[in-house]
Formats: C-alpha cells, structure tokens, sequence
C-alpha cells in the first residue's frame, strides 16, 4: 500500500508481518472489550463488520457475545492468518471478506454496526463514510478505536520511537499525546456522536512479545528491508537489556461511536 498522507508515500504492506501480527498483536486489555459491550456493540445476534481487521483480532476476541461477524481486510495474507487462528480455536461464526472500506461490495443496510480498530487513519474518508454510511442499517453504529503508546510517559517507548525514526525517518507514526476530541468534519451529514470514552492502560509484555508487536509497526516490519529489520532489532534489544520483565508500557486506548443519521 501507498498512501500520500502516510509516511510521505512510502510503501508498506502488513502482510509482510502476518506471522507475527498473528502472534503479537492481540494486545487490546479486556478492559477494552467489556467496555464495548457496555456501549451496546457485541450483543447477541448483530451483524458486525470490522473493517481494517487484519488477523480478525476483534472478531476473535468478542465471538463469544453471539454477534455474527464479518471481518475484512485488502491484505489476503492478513484474513489468510486470522482465519487459521479463529479455525484453530474452534471459532465458526466469523465470515471473511477481502476488500477495502472504500468500497466494500456489501449492500445496502446490511449491518447492525460497523467497526474500525487501528485502521481508520488509512482510510480515504471521502469514499470510505458514505460506504460505512450506506451499509449501516438505519440508525446502526459505527464504532472506531485507537490504541497507542504515550511516548512522553514512557521512556522505553520514547527510545523506541527515536530508533523507528533513526532507520525509517519518513515514519509518520511517532509523538502521540493524549486524545483531545472535535467532532470531526467526516461525520457532518452522516453521524451523529453517541459515545466518546478514553483511558490509560499500562500494558504488561515480555521483552520477545513486545518486539514481536514493534514488528508488526508500520514503520519497522511493513516498510523496512531484511537487513534494516534486523539492525534494528539488534540495537533495540541492547536498550532493552537495561530493564526487567515485564515491561509496563503505558498506552491510552479511546472509543469513538457514532450512530448513522436518516438516509436520504
């Protein structure tokens, strides 16, 4: 994939790191999904899609809710990995589909909510809301969610941020502060606002599950070469030598949900 907006144009491609985006990043706490449930997405029998779901990480985790899931992606090799996860743990109600958010092949009013999870910023929202918009059932929910890193809080995250940018300086991904929220102008004639709720969460990893999730980053695994990747591990291990297990990473997690306005 290459996207102006992103990383000044430089290619990336997550399929390059299934095998570890299978492994290490299923990092959303519990906390995250209980607090779903409490906003009213998961319940018993809706029809969800999550957009963006790479190795259906959301589906997988809330297939116990009941809803029926859909979990969709543009990387094949992404759905490919989550859809052996899923078969793995005895999971049968996740439906999967290649496509993008912009145009999902999906009909009109087919879904009860509709969920994005770390993948809304890649999104063209001139093509992708009124898709969202359209395959909402009336009145359905759309649902985004960001989870990152505090750089600023955080001194093993800040460090790591120093060294993504030392080996791909084009990253865009780094400087995170904490989430102040505008209603945005993608929403105006679609959605209305119905929740907004952020927290912090210090999230616990060993040093080879937290390396394993910086791998999957767009600006290390996704983009850079072999060799880059391996100089880059090296070097950030050496940092990681200095602390014990496990690492306490702190992370703010924020939960958008909008419900869609009247059809015209």
């Amino acid at each position: 994939m290459k996207l102006d907006f992103i990383d000044q144009g430089k290619e990336f491609d997550f399929g390059r790191v299934s095998d570890n985006y299978v492994l290490y990043r299923n990092i959303y706490p519990k906390s995250m999904y209980e607090k779903l449930t409490d906003f009213g997405i998961g319940k018993s029998g809706q029809k969800i899609l999550d957009l963006g779901s790479g190795t259906a990480i959301l589906p997988i985790n809330m297939y116990s809710t009941n809803a029926n899931f859909t979990a969709s992606d543009i990387s094949e090799n992404q759905l490919a990995y989550g859809k052996k996860l899923a078969e793995e743990k005895g999971i049968r109600n996740i439906d999967f589909r290649v496509c993008s958010a912009e145009n999902t092949g999906f009909g009109d009013n087919s879904f009860d909510v509709v969920t994005a999870v770390q993948c809304f910023h890649y999104f063209d929202t001139k093509k992708a809301i009124p898709e969202i918009h359209r395959i909402l059932k009336p009145e359905g929910l759309f649902c985004k969610i960001l989870m990152d890193w505090l750089p600023f809080e955080d001194e093993v995250i800040g460090e790591l941020e120093k060294l993504v940018l030392k080996y791909n300086p084009e990253w865009g991904g780094h400087g995170f502060e904490k989430f102040r929220y505008s209603y945005p102008a993608w929403a105006d004639g679609f959605f209305d606002i119905e929740t907004i709720h952020s927290y912090n969460a210090d999230l616990e990893f060993s040093k080879k599950s937290w390396l394993g999730r910086v791998k999957t980053c767009r600006g290390v695994g996704a983009s850079l070469s072999e060799k880059e990747i391996e100089n880059f591990t090296n070097e950030y291990n050496n940092f990681l030598n200095r602390y014990s297990e496990p690492l306490s990473l702190k992370h703010q997690i924020h939960i958008e949900i909008y419900r869609s306005l009247k059809k015209l």
